[in-house]
């Protein structure tokens, strides 16, 4: 990859920063194979903000999921981390039955639904309370996400 690639589709800006706040704006992950990477969140309706190079033998990919104001980075000469190292990144999702669904329909690998039960349980939240039923899924190198259920924020959220 030459240059810079970016995205076409249009992001809704935010502010910047405000005075004492601190915003958690993007993850590195360790991939083997950044454009294998590339494909597979693409592959998921993430949207491409950038895949440029800065620095000889320095490639910098950058995606976010729908909606987040959070995205994910990875590329060469970007992090020591051992591929596959970030297991618990955590999605919030309404409709965790449909969010499943659509990873299972692109194609991803996606656990049953479990629930935290003194330790995972199977099935959703007998109450499908906010914040209690998951699913699981892994990137191809092993980085490992959970959807979460949230439906209702608690206060202060």
């Amino acid at each position: 990859m030459n240059g810079t690639e970016t995205s076409s589709e249009s992001a809704t800006a935010s502010p910047p920063p405000q005075s004492g706040e601190v915003r958690l704006e993007v993850v590195t992950l360790a991939v083997s194979d950044v454009d294998r990477a590339k494909a597979f969140y693409e592959g998921l309706g993430w949207r491409l903000d950038i895949d440029f190079e800065p620095a000889p033998g320095v490639r910098a990919v950058q995606l976010t999921p729908p909606g987040s104001g959070c995205s994910v980075a990875f590329g060469e000469g970007l992090t020591t981390a051992e591929p596959g190292s970030a297991q618990r990144l955590e999605l919030a999702v309404y409709d965790i039955d449909a969010a499943r669904e659509d990873l299972i329909t692109r194609g991803v690998e996606v656990s049953e639904l479990f629930h935290l039960d003194g330790g995972p349980a199977p099935g959703p939240d007998p109450e499908r309370r906010p914040y209690q039923t998951y699913a699981s899924f892994s990137d191809p190198d092993g980085n490992g996400w959970l959807l979460q259920e949230i439906t209702e924020r608690l206060p202060g959220r």
